[in-house]
């Protein structure tokens, strides 16, 4: 455990050995384009108010056709978004890989393979970056909907429909599933998870469930620990700490029978709601929101009624 605690997350550019590195690749390539995608995501203004002027006005053509003009750059822009969901479900797969195959524990694997457990890490901050940006986005289903019911209609007899080469109808479905979860990066992620145990029967399920609850474990210390949250040299190393933390619960309880709250969990779930809930107000609402809406087992019968309390 120390020497997780040491590499684990102050290694900003932990270097991958000889057998990281077809992997590490694979995942770099994916992770550059993150940044991308959030400022693309966070610059998303919608078409609302086009919309609206198309809706009240339905013959006036000019209307209708500025409307659809604003929605479809904005649809091949959700495209792009939900098309990097599907490269990041296959980097967080080879990833899981990785770190979870024999000889090697977990832990070892951890230590061993630190710049592949930074990499996991890098995917978990960004999909909770991502979905706490959507949550404040409502225009994104607004300007979904617009377009397909317009698609579906085919209203727009002389539009521009070459989007439709883009944005089929089957490709439309797909997005439109995409973006009606809370927190979609996360559902793609939890789903990731399940599809990898559930495809690995060899694999002892203990292997993936102890990865992800170290990996809790390592987040809760070195947030509880004043000597360790001395040396994060930002907010934002607190952030990501507390994001990983969060992302690995939400997986562990998707892919665990009994999941992250149960007694018998791995993860010491009062410590973890505890050490959030001391930060700051505003770096906490989202992520105890996605552990309150996002993980699969918080109100079974089986979860201890004081967690329920402290999450409510």
């Amino acid at each position: 455990f120390p020497l997780l605690l040491n590499c684990f997350l102050f290694v900003s550019d932990a270097q991958p050995t000889d057998c990281e590195r077809e992997v590490w690749n694979q995942v770099n390539a994916v992770l550059q384009e993150s940044e991308s995608i959030l400022s693309g995501l966070q610059a998303y203004k919608g078409a609302g108010q086009e919309i609206r002027d198309g809706i009240q006005n339905p013959n006036d053509m000019l209307l209708q056709e500025r409307a659809w003009n604003s929605v479809c750059p904005l649809v091949i822009r959700l495209k792009k978004f939900y098309a990097f969901s599907l490269k990041l479900e296959e980097a967080l797969q080879s990833l899981l890989e990785s770190l979870t195959c024999p000889p090697y524990t977990p832990t070892q694997h951890l230590e061993r393979e630190q710049a592949l457990a930074k990499q996991f890490a890098e995917i978990l901050h960004f999909t909770l970056r991502f979905d706490e940006l959507k949550m404040r986005i409502p225009a994104i289903q607004n300007d979904f909907s617009y377009y397909r019911r317009t698609i579906s209609r085919n209203r727009l007899n002389n539009m521009n429909l070459d989007i439709e080469n883009e944005v089929n109808n089957e490709m439309a479905n797909r997005m439109s599933l995409f973006y009606a979860e809370a927190t979609p990066m996360l559902k793609t992620l939890s789903t990731a998870t399940t599809n990898f145990v559930t495809e690995n029967k060899t694999l002892p399920l203990e292997n993936t469930t102890d990865c992800l609850s170290t990996m809790a474990s390592v987040c809760k210390v070195m947030l509880e620990t004043p000597e360790y949250t001395s040396r994060f040299n930002s907010e934002d190393t607190l952030l990501f700490c507390m994001r990983v933390m969060v992302g690995v619960i939400i997986l562990y309880d998707h892919v665990h029978p009994n999941g992250a709250f149960n007694k018998s969990s791995k993860i010491d779930m009062k410590g973890c709601i505890k050490v959030l809930k001391d930060q700051p107000a505003d770096n906490v609402e989202g992520l105890l929101n996605a552990l309150k809406f996002t993980t699969k087992h918080l109100n079974d019968e089986s979860t201890p009624k004081n967690i329920r309390t402290m999450l409510q």
